[in-house]
């Protein structure tokens, strides 16, 4: 079985076939997904989605390429965590391709989300792009580490380099691979994912995005995750039911709301 760590299946184009999205999830064997919160507005969707379908689950937060959005607090996010359905926070962290200037704002909120993660027990969810320095010297300065009193977590979507997988996962975290480790010009985080231990990868779609060849260019959805897990085996010479086993495992190890 595979888990989709990583999908927005409340986004208009797929909440709108959400039976058949289900129903390819089914025939996948993608046993559970998690449907995660970009902004507050819309969090009432994603933790509906959660409570009416015991295989999906939810997170809070609010991503940081949304910037006319309402500002979260610490003590809103502790509050919108305190329901069973909601496992992590996030999806938050910094992105300085999509966004320029002054970006002060998102170095703040990112803190507001690791505070909110220290106080719940529930793992990070952290989105980071141009922006790996940043992020990781954060994640320190705000105790993102078990070892410092935090909870674990999740780079999703990973795109960066080994460094910054090895210094994520010093931190305790987890690397998380989308439909991106598939591309042909994804040769360096290919690499990343042959090479590190397998006991902190989950895979992810990130759908209705970057869905994995052959379906590339195509509407992604949970259901396309066993691509890439199919290509991470490939890609360090092992069976797939090998990947699906660790990522599953690792999913309720780190996500331990969602047992």
């Amino acid at each position: 079985m595979y888990i989709d760590s990583h999908c927005h299946i409340n986004f208009p184009e797929l909440v709108a076939r959400l039976p058949d999205i289900l129903g390819k999830m089914d025939e996948n064997r993608v046993s559970h997904a998690l449907c995660v919160s970009v902004n507050l507005p819309e969090f009432p969707q994603v933790l509906a989605l959660a409570e009416q379908y015991p295989h999906i689950f939810a997170s809070v937060g609010v991503h940081p390429d949304y910037e006319d959005t309402p500002e979260p607090s610490v003590e809103q996010l502790v509050e919108l965590a305190d329901n069973p359905r909601i496992v992590a926070i996030g999806e938050t962290g910094l992105d300085y391709y999509r966004l320029q200037g002054d970006l002060e704002w998102q170095r703040e909120r990112f803190r507001t989300h690791i505070r909110a993660s220290r106080i719940t027990g529930k793992p990070l969810i952290i989105h980071t792009r141009s922006a790996s320095e940043d992020t990781i010297r954060i994640m320190r300065e705000e105790g993102a580490n078990p070892e410092a009193g935090g909870a674990a977590g999740v780079m999703h979507c990973f795109t960066e380099s080994q460094e910054v997988a090895d210094a994520a996962i010093e931190l305790g975290f987890y690397i998380s691979f989308s439909g991106i480790v598939t591309f042909k010009s994804a040769k360096a985080l290919q690499e990343v994912a042959r090479t590190i231990p397998l006991e902190r990868m989950l895979i992810e779609t990130d759908s209705p995005y970057l869905a994995p060849v052959p379906y590339r260019g195509k509407t992604n959805e949970p259901g396309l995750v066993r691509h890439v897990a199919e290509f991470i085996a490939d890609l360090r010479g092992i069976p797939v039911e090998e990947v699906a086993r660790h990522t599953t495992e690792n999913f309720f190890t780190l996500f331990k709301m969602a047992k």
